[in-house]
């Protein structure tokens, strides 16, 4: 009896470690799934999304040059959280050691093991432009109106000058269909509706416009509208920035935020100096915005 109680504690713990072993890869497997639609939704948020371009009116022998400055967006899934270090060789260092134990201050739990929770570090791949093909055309209807004054007026009010002066002929102008202040710009593109009145102007190159009891100079350019021909992506790994996946809903948002720059920041933990950290709660999605990195 003896020897059949000691085989069966052997099968039992056998039969447990075999069940650990399944229920970690399947929390592995989980989280490469999380990663994978990561990756998905931000080919997707590349493929939807619409490019601005922006810039001043410049000379001729400048108009071949030209700066993209990407501005990527990153979906994050719930239970996950995007931590930037100071220094690039913590963030490495970080994602090598994988799995990590976060201690939490859970106030009146007394059992050690309930105040723990295991979150995994990877590294950080967004996907950037590394070639880019557009095909410009000149709107015959429309110009592009620059450099003008701050007057203290609302943008609407500013509007409703131009299209006063612009649409009459005597001006060099017409019928205006048309007017608007390009996205965060202090330009204004006005259309209108018959053809051969945009290019006259544009030639002129500067105007003087009354608005209120003075006259303002401002500049007439060509509008020019363009189309991607071609847009190719490469991925590339931003060097202090790490995901944090599996992160268990158990605190508080603030709370959680707080025990994880704490854990994160100590260079006992393989930590060191965090500049940012953005956590998604489990249930919520977000999306973080990656820009140029100038420092």
């Amino acid at each position: 009896t003896q020897e059949l109680y000691s085989v069966l504690e052997q099968d039992h713990a056998k039969l447990q470690m075999a069940k650990e072993a399944a229920e970690q890869r399947t929390r592995e497997l989980k989280k490469e799934e999380e990663l994978h639609k990561i990756i998905e939704q931000q080919l997707s948020f590349n493929g939807e999304k619409k490019m601005t371009f922006k810039g001043l009116t410049v000379n001729k022998e400048d108009m071949n040059s030209l700066m993209l400055t990407p501005l990527i967006h990153y979906p994050l899934p719930g239970g996950s959280a995007l931590i930037t270090f100071e220094e690039a060789k913590v963030a490495q260092r970080i994602t090598e050691m994988r799995e990590h134990t976060v201690e939490l201050s859970c106030g009146a739990l007394e059992e050690l093991e309930q105040c723990r929770v295991q979150v995994q570090a990877v590294p950080v791949d967004i996907l950037l432009p590394s070639a880019l093909e557009i095909r410009l055309t000149q709107r015959s209807r429309s110009i592009l109106v620059s450099e003008l004054p701050s007057l203290g007026i609302s943008r609407e009010a500013l509007l409703d000058k131009l299209e006063l002066f612009f649409s009459k002929t005597k001006n060099g102008g017409s019928e205006v269909e048309s007017r608007e202040f390009l996205e965060d710009s202090d330009q204004v593109m006005l259309t209108f509706t018959e053809d051969g009145v945009a290019e006259p102007l544009i030639e002129r190159g500067r105007i003087q416009v009354p608005i209120g009891k003075d006259k303002y100079e401002v500049k007439i350019s060509p509008c020019m509208s363009g189309d991607i021909s071609n847009l190719q992506l490469q991925p590339s790994r931003c060097p202090r920035t790490v995901l944090l996946l599996g992160i268990p809903g158990v605190l508080a948002e603030e709370a959680m935020r707080d025990a994880l720059e704490i854990h994160f920041q100590k260079g006992s933990r393989g930590g060191g100096e965090v500049d940012a950290l953005a956590y998604v709660p489990a249930g919520r999605t977000g999306v973080a915005v990656f820009v140029e990195d100038r420092g």
